[in-house]
């Protein structure tokens, strides 16, 4: 069992900037995938961002590319999501992702556990 606890969320302004980061606990964190992904009001739950294990590999959403990075330190069992540019389209409740397969298959939604979630509000 792993448990995640997403952080960071909040209000911005379009074009401004949040990291949102994700601590897990539980079974070994280096042993998962990690992602981030989102759900905006009426909507469904889409993939934003993966990462490996090792961090040597990473996969983004054609909407979040150039302007979210995703980074992970295994020795702080933690995941974070810079987000810059941010802009109104980009306001949802962001979930924290890990999956016992690949990063690039997170993007099919193949994960093992999730977080709770945080609220990202971009205001225009």
């Amino acid at each position: 069992q792993v448990q995640l606890v997403e952080s960071g969320g909040g209000l911005v302004q379009a074009g401004g900037s949040l990291r949102l980061s994700c601590g897990a606990s539980g079974r070994t964190f280096s042993g998962y995938a990690m992602g981030w992904f989102r759900q905006a009001p009426g909507k469904e739950r889409e993939f934003v961002v993966g990462i490996s294990w090792s961090g040597g590999s990473t996969y983004y959403a054609d909407s979040v590319k150039g302007r979210f990075t995703i980074s992970r330190v295994n020795a702080k069992n933690t995941v974070y999501l810079q987000m810059n540019s941010l802009k109104p389209e980009d306001t949802a409740v962001y979930y924290c992702a890990a999956s016992l397969g690949t990063a690039q298959a997170m993007g099919s939604h193949r994960v093992d556990y999730w977080g709770q979630g945080t609220q990202v509000t971009v205001s225009s």
